[in-house]
């Protein structure tokens, strides 16, 4: 099963957030190139509140996402898209049902 996962909560500075969610559509295609990366989901839970959830085998593939280049365009952008510097949490799954 997989065990590993990231959380990173995201909120969009003031008339930022369709071009946060945009840029978090455009991800998609890097998302697919990384072979660590089991699954990887974009969110938005209100008009100025993102995320991204995503699971890894092992701790290796996390830690290659961390160092990748969604990371890198992500923290490229914060200043720009951001209010505040992204939340990002190392999690691990108990029980899944995928």
């Amino acid at each position: 099963m997989v065990r590993h996962a990231l959380f990173a909560k995201l909120h969009a500075k003031a008339g930022k957030e369709i071009e946060l969610g945009k840029f978090l559509e455009s991800a998609l295609p890097l998302a697919r190139e990384e072979a660590g990366t089991v699954h990887w989901f974009a969110l938005k839970f209100d008009e100025k509140t993102y995320g991204i959830f995503d699971t890894f085998n092992d701790e290796a593939g996390r830690n290659a996402h961390l160092n990748g280049p969604i990371a890198a365009a992500l923290m490229k952008k914060a200043d720009e898209l951001l209010s505040e510097p992204p939340k990002i949490e190392k999690i691990e799954l108990l029980v899944a049902k995928a």
